[in-house]
């Protein structure tokens, strides 16, 4: 894979994104997670296309400033662009606006997996014993 590949992706924001109803705060704005998700979901579409069969990515790391605030049923766009490429690491900047202004920017990582291979992983541990205290 290679670097500077660009990702843009638009959406409305809807209540069921807001601070209230996602839990992390008490105002009918575009919350926080809703945020970090939508950057997520930028980034991995960006790069779905370059991987191989059976792969897809995690995310990792989230470095994200929440700049300034959205009202519900404006538009937000986030534009992505693949900074580095290490072996499975991919590392990406972004920059969100809103229909007024930029609401956010940073960097976000994810890891390409083998899909099966991380699944069967992570649902082994539903077999392992709880750990105590």
């Amino acid at each position: 894979m290679q670097k500077d590949i660009k990702g843009i992706l638009t959406q409305k924001v809807r209540l069921d994104q807001s601070a209230l109803n996602m839990g992390s705060g008490t105002l009918e704005v575009f919350s926080t997670p809703s945020l970090v998700a939508f950057v997520e979901k930028t980034c991995w579409m960006s790069i779905d296309e370059f991987l191989e069969e059976g792969q897809t990515t995690v995310g990792t790391k989230m470095e994200l400033s929440h700049l300034k605030a959205t009202p519900i049923g404006f538009n937000v766009t986030c534009h992505s662009n693949l900074l580095e490429v290490d072996g499975a690491k991919l590392v990406f900047e972004f920059e969100v606006t809103d229909e007024k202004e930029l609401i956010s920017k940073g960097r976000h990582e994810r890891f390409i997996v083998d899909k099966e291979k991380f699944q069967n992983k992570v649902d082994s541990k539903k077999e392992k014993p709880e750990i105590n205290g």
